[in-house]
Formats: structure tokens, C-alpha cells, sequence
């Protein structure tokens, strides 16, 4: 499967000048679907993953199936005021703004093995608040993994301290 191929692209979404990455068009076709969550099942299934920690809200969707797959806790990393207990929290900026992301003070024990899951990375802002928010916990990130990268905003800077992995990329479109 080319897995470009099942992601559509929208011109100046949300703003005018960005190339919105759509997932939704993968999300749709079962078996696309399917194989980009075996794929991550296979990365990781040898890995001794204790938690999987996703990103609000895309990130959600293959961080839900691989902790089910992988048989391991499923953390929310979610934007600020939407978490019912007490967090701890993390500013960020965005490739269109500023933002706040939230995870639950119990949600990592110190020394668990963490997976961050997101579905794309851009300038890298939501991804290193959310590889801060594991640290606050003294969670140890094995590897963060996206579908999409997005190598020209050079967002895997901000977190080169961590193995990264992805899927594929849109470079220069």
C-alpha cells in the first residue's frame, strides 16, 4: 500500500498558506486503516511498551488500537480543561498558533516505558510539550511515532533527543 496515496491534502486549511494532511481519507478505507495499524502493532509488539500516550485528537486513534494491541495502558495527552482530574500541564507553540496540553499527574508511574503516538509532525510544538509532560512523570519514552511527517517544518529538532519513527512523509509539497 502507498499509504501518500490514502491522505488527502487541503489547501490553506485551517489558514491560507498550509497544506492541511488529511487522515481522514485513511481512516475511511478499512484496509488502509488496517495495515498502518499492523505496521505500528510490528514496530512495537517487541519493545516491553507499558504505555501508550497520544496526542488530542488524531493521535487518539492509533494510540487507542496500538495499547489494545499491544496489551497496555492508553494515556490522553489533551488540550487544555478537558481532563477531569488533576494535571499537569505544558504550553506550546503551533505551525498557526499557541496552545496548552494537559495529562493526568497519575497517569505514568517513574521508570514506566512510554510510547508517544501522534498522527503527524509538523513544527514538533505539540510533540515536545507532550515528551515534557512524560518527564514531569519520569516516564522513560522508548520512541515517538507519527503517520505523517512533515520534514520541512522540522519539528523531529525539537525532539531529536528521542528515537522518532514515521510512516511517511510530504516533503516539500
Amino acid at each position: 500500500m502507498n499509504l501518500k496515496e490514502k491522505i488527502r491534502t487541503v489547501p490553506h486549511w485551517p489558514i491560507k498558506g498550509v497544506m492541511f494532511r488529511d487522515i481522514t481519507t485513511l481512516l475511511q478505507d478499512a484496509a488502509a486503516f488496517k495495515e498502518t495499524c499492523d505496521m505500528l502493532y510490528h514496530r512495537y509488539r517487541d519493545m516491553e511498551i507499558e504505555k501508550v500516550v497520544a496526542i488530542d485528537a488524531r493521535g487518539f486513534i492509533f494510540g487507542a488500537v496500538l495499547a489494545y494491541k499491544l496489551n497496555v495502558g492508553f494515556v490522553p495527552v489533551r488540550k487544555a480543561g478537558k481532563l477531569p482530574y488533576k494535571t499537569i500541564s505544558e504550553p506550546y507553540t503551533l505551525e498557526y498558533g499557541k496552545s496548552i496540553v494537559e495529562m493526568h499527574i497519575d497517569a505514568i508511574k517513574k521508570g514506566e516505558r512510554v510510547l508517544v503516538v501522534d498522527d503527524l509532525i509538523a513544527t514538533g510544538g505539540t510533540i515536545s510539550a507532550a515528551t515534557k509532560l512524560v518527564e514531569k512523570l519520569e516516564g522513560e519514552i522508548v520512541e515517538c511515532v507519527f503517520i505523517v511527517e512533515l520534514p520541512d517544518l522540522k519539528g523531529m529538532e525539537k525532539i531529536k533527543k528521542y528515537k522518532a519513527f514515521t510512516l511517511t512523509e510530504f516533503e516539500g509539497e
